[in-house]
């Protein structure tokens, strides 16, 4: 079974502007309540993330209570004039977060009304987008959505056809060319979103291709129903699902191609879901490698990747720092890792979990989870006490920091009440906690004083964990956004968030190809370059997301710290072969 991602899938720009104006005044807003006028898109999933977040949906005006300060948001598909003015004739202070698709639409009813023509809407009745719309026809607008209702139209003398803006466009090609022939006068003006005649038109070449297809979106959404219609239209068989709990009783495994799309209004999150969903069923049903791949996921899904990752870096650091390697430092390394992932992401409301591909695995043995991260902490704080009492010091102040990261410890004044909140402290603190378990503690118990070679190693394993840690929060950008985790992507933005990776990608280049030469560190500086080609490649899969699912970018990102612990035993053994033949 293959799996393919349509390259369109995910929020369309008007719904991206629409959150995170909406989250902006989550932030900015204090006490002041935050209302959406109906749910601010079509995704149930979305609307409860922000619900938490305080911004709250309501049908009414009556379910404001009289005389509340509050900010009333127009959601993305707008409303009808009398609508607005009754929001300010409320006292309530609006925003519009009409996508500007839908505003255009608006603006040329509002035109052609004034010069005296006569509205046809083609769309769904009772659809959010296509009821505002007909407020601004001014009593002279009509909607219709088959070619039938085409047929019955009455002549008149001056009609304007426009279409809700996520139609299919070949529907409204026919529906246009019947109108036309009726009435030869008619103006048929083109009102479709780009971006909908994207996905549609890429649902159609996918379609065209794969054996199934799945597509993802809210059910109430127009537009996400519109691309399950073209696919069925192709022959396909096509499954409409809203999250990926809904795939659980479909038999996927039958289909050797399946492609995956998503409507405008479906978060990454959830896609990425699906898609996992599918790869997992891929692994089982291929059996790839003997089951290798299966047990690659297996080992990315459960965090076990991770800490065999840690303790590879471990001994790339241990090389840079030429000290001894010993297996119980590999393991400390690993152990620790492995349980400050475990315990922050059961931990928070489980916010790091909820939304990802370890959501499944981990809520439904949480249990054992704890257990098996409480032991894994207990092992690596035993196994550096036998490294000494300053390693066992330093491993206890920094397991105490990853316990407490998600404790509301700061006083109650602060605006900031846990590290978590600090902004940036997730991906800053793990670079650091990685960086201090693989680099200095293992130069503690060799008997600790500062030295070139530990700075080196010291920055090496930082700078890979910050690459690969602010990579994968651009990946996951939006879902940290509806959560409220302060990541650096979210703070800086995703360009600007290249731009510091670049920066740092290209300080690592300049250290490791000058610590061995200014005699800062052993000659294996050279060979872990090569770690910095494969982030080089990472950067390049980033941007091609659509051809993995998040489990498999997560894995891909992660491969270079085994990488880095591969080269540097590869490099150890090939300099002693040299010595031991010299």
């Amino acid at each position: 079974m293959s799996v393919k991602l349509a390259e369109t899938a995910g929020f369309c720009m008007g719904v991206k502007r629409a959150i995170d104006r909406v989250l902006d005044l989550a932030q900015d807003s204090g006490p002041i309540k935050i209302y959406t006028y109906g749910p601010l898109i079509h995704n149930p999933q979305t609307v409860e993330l922000l619900k938490k977040r305080g911004v709250l949906p309501i049908e009414h005006l009556a379910d404001i209570p009289a005389g509340e300060e509050a900010i009333v948001v127009i959601r993305t598909h707008g409303i009808a004039p009398e609508e607005r003015k009754a929001l300010k004739a409320k006292g309530l202070r609006v925003v519009d977060a009409t996508c500007p698709k839908v505003g255009r639409v608006q603006a040329l009813i509002r035109k052609y009304v004034n010069q005296g023509y006569t509205i046809v809407i083609v769309g769904d009745e009772g659809h959010p987008e296509v009821t505002g719309l007909l407020g601004y026809t001014a009593g002279r607008g009509k909607v219709i959505g088959t070619r039938e209702q085409a047929q019955d139209l009455p002549a008149a003398d001056k009609v304007a056809l426009v279409a809700q803006t996520t139609q299919d466009r070949d529907l409204y090609a026919e529906i246009a060319g019947i109108v036309k022939k009726k009435i030869p006068t008619a103006l048929v003006l083109d009102t479709i979103c780009d971006s909908t005649e994207k996905r549609q038109k890429e649902i159609k070449e996918l379609a065209s291709q794969m054996d199934a297809m799945v597509i993802v979106g809210g059910a109430n959404s127009a537009n996400t129903r519109r691309l399950v219609e073209i696919s069925e239209q192709l022959g396909t068989p096509t499954f409409y699902v809203e999250t990926a709990e809904a795939l659980k009783n479909i038999p996927l495994g039958r289909y050797q191609r399946v492609g995956v799309s998503a409507g405008a209004s479906t978060p990454n999150w959830i896609i990425d879901r699906v898609v996992d969903h599918v790869t997992s069923l891929q692994a089982k049903s291929e059996k790839r490698a003997t089951g290798l791949f299966n047990f690659w996921l297996f080992l990315v899904r459960t965090d076990i990747y991770s800490a065999l990752g840690a303790g590879c870096l471990y001994l790339a650091g241990a090389m840079l720092q030429n000290i001894e390697v010993r297996i119980t430092n590999f393991l400390i390394a690993s152990l620790y890792v492995y349980a400050m992932h475990v315990l922050n992401r059961l931990t928070d409301n489980k916010a790091n979990v909820i939304g990802s591909f370890r959501e499944e695995t981990y809520l439904r043995h949480e249990p054992l989870f704890i257990v098996l991260a409480l032991a894994a902490l207990a092992c690596a704080l035993i196994l550096s006490i036998f490294q000494g009492l300053m390693p066992f010091a330093l491993l206890s102040i920094i397991s105490l920091l990853g316990i407490l990261y998600n404790a509301r410890i700061l006083p109650s004044g602060w605006h900031f009440r846990s590290l978590k909140e600090l902004p940036g402290s997730k991906n800053l603190s793990m670079s650091l906690a990685w960086a201090m378990v693989a680099a200095v503690l293992p130069a503690v118990g060799n008997g600790f004083y500062p030295t070139a070679g530990m700075a080196v190693a010291f920055w090496f394993i930082f700078a890979v964990v910050f690459l690969r840690s602010v990579m994968s929060d651009i990946l996951d950008v939006q879902n940290d956004r509806l959560i409220g985790r302060e990541t650096i992507p979210v703070i800086a933005g995703r360009e600007t968030s290249w731009q510091i990776l670049k920066a740092i990608w290209l300080l690592l280049l300049v250290l490791l190809a000058l610590a061995y030469p200014l005699g800062w560190s052993s000659s294996v500086s050279f060979a872990l370059i090569i770690c910095l080609f494969y982030v080089l490649l990472c950067f390049k899969l980033c941007d091609r997301r659509a051809a993995f699912s998040g489990m498999e970018l997560w894995g891909i990102l992660e491969t270079n710290y085994i990488i880095a612990g591969l080269i540097a035993l590869l490099w150890h053994a090939l300099v002693g072969y040299a010595l031991g033949k010299g």
